[in-house]
């Protein structure tokens, strides 16, 4: 399964609607791209390299990040 597809899972959301949502709001759906973590959080929409709490890495993509929309 891809991390986009755990976010969406995770957030009991569909993938279009959590992109749609993060389109029009100033924050995004973030989650760490380690495998084997599922950290998620709220993040800025271009985020790429958030902190990831779980392992302390700077890891966390927003979805939009995972998606190649920006």
């Amino acid at each position: 399964m891809s991390k986009i597809q755990e976010l969406a899972e995770i957030e009991g959301m569909e993938i279009d609607d959590m992109l749609e949502e993060a389109t029009f709001d100033s924050v995004a759906k973030g989650i760490c791209t380690n495998e084997g973590c599922n950290y998620t959080t709220e993040v800025e929409p271009d985020c790429s390299k958030g902190y990831c709490e779980n392992c302390g890495t700077q890891t966390v993509s927003s979805c939009l990040i995972l998606m190649g929309m920006i």
